[in-house]
């Protein structure tokens, strides 16, 4: 019973908050949580910059480790990347409700590749890499929200999920 009316109190919370979505000229926003990839599971940590009205501009630092076969040997990989990137948000073109925030752009970044073993002949090198993101947050809170993001054309494609706080 405890478990039903801790829901109800969360339903009534959340759907009486008042997000905002759309990131304000001048205010930062901190995003982090894991990625999807056919390169082991990443973690990022990102920044976004009310640049404009409707536009985003952002940085974030990723890493991630996985295994890899490799002519019968296994070798552990690591990527880090760096990047930056920019977003157009459609809240307003779309009228959609303050408490979401849809947006699309382009990213440009630079990963390195590394593994632990010596003598690695496999086709991963370190680089630059442009790439494209969809994505979606809703915010539970004016400081709180999840996010999910969807790319391609770069280290981190597949796609992403965390948190987003606003400050």
């Amino acid at each position: 019973m405890k478990k039903v009316y801790l829901a109800v109190f969360l339903l009534v919370i959340v759907g009486s908050s008042k997000g905002q979505g759309t990131l304000p000229i001048g205010q930062a926003q901190l995003n982090l949580g894991l990625g999807f990839s056919d390169w082991g599971t990443p973690f990022y940590l990102g920044v976004d910059y009310g640049a404009a009205r409707n536009v985003t501009l952002g940085g974030e630092l990723s890493f991630r480790s996985y295994d890899e076969n490799w002519d019968n040997t296994y070798y552990r990989r690591s990527i880090t990347g760096i990047s930056g990137n920019a977003n157009y948000h459609f809240n307003r073109a779309l009228d959609i409700p303050k408490n979401f925030d849809f947006y699309a752009g382009l990213n440009l970044g630079f990963y390195v590749w590394s593994d632990a073993g010596t003598g690695y002949q496999g086709n991963h090198s370190s680089g630059l890499g442009l790439g494209a993101q969809v994505g979606g947050r809703y915010f539970f809170t004016n400081k709180f929200g999840v996010n999910l993001e969807f790319g391609g054309g770069n280290a981190f494609s597949g796609g992403k999920v965390g948190v987003t706080l606003k400050f």
